[in-house]
């Protein structure tokens, strides 16, 4: 873990959250209190990638697995990550570490710690800085699912058009993104 640190209570931690296997990338810029658990940061990415909470998830920081904890399942291979704080992590400048939603489609994410940041009292956090792409639809099957999806939309003639078009409840631009609409979600964070 290279690059510099500050002290937990007072810091930001900006991240690219990359969506691994998007061609071309499809990422998120945010900055994130250091006090923010993962759980926390499960909701920021849902809410900033534009996914809708349907599906597990977990993270893996360090050769350890975090994920939410199900008070049924008396044994789990992974750690609470409500109990985890980001500050807790030992996170420093340009380290990476995985996000994973959704274990049939198999979404992971790139995290990156771009900089961590003195936090300013005029800013609410989370805030996302930059948004690039739109995220793929719930459940179309992964990485290989969206691009056969984009195929059959960029082909009018294509037979299963109409169905696809249904089922997304009308037209899907892949490169339309709204930064305003992901802050206004994560004001609610």
């Amino acid at each position: 873990m290279a690059g510099k640190k500050q002290g937990a209570d007072a810091t930001v931690y900006q991240l690219k959250i990359s969506l691994l296997g998007a061609k071309p990338p499809i990422w998120r810029r945010v900055q994130v209190p250091s006090d923010t658990t993962l759980n926390k940061l499960h909701n920021i990415i849902q809410d900033s990638m534009g996914w809708f909470n349907y599906h597990l998830h977990s993270f893996f920081v360090d050769g350890q697995e975090y994920g939410p904890i199900d008070p049924y399942i008396d044994e789990t291979d992974y750690e609470d990550e409500s109990k985890v704080k980001l500050s807790g992590l030992n996170l420093a400048e340009k380290y990476k570490f995985r996000y994973v939603y959704d274990f049939g489609d198999d979404w992971y994410h790139e995290i990156l710690v771009e900089k961590i940041l003195p936090r300013q009292e005029d800013q609410h956090y989370p805030f996302c800085l930059k948004a690039v792409r739109a995220c793929p639809p719930e459940d179309c099957g992964g990485i290989w699912g969206y691009e056969e999806l984009l195929e059959i939309l960029q082909d009018p003639q294509h037979p299963e058009r109409e169905d696809r078009l249904e089922w997304l409840g009308g037209n899907f631009d892949p490169q339309e993104v709204s930064l305003k609409r992901i802050n206004e979600c994560l004001r609610e964070c």
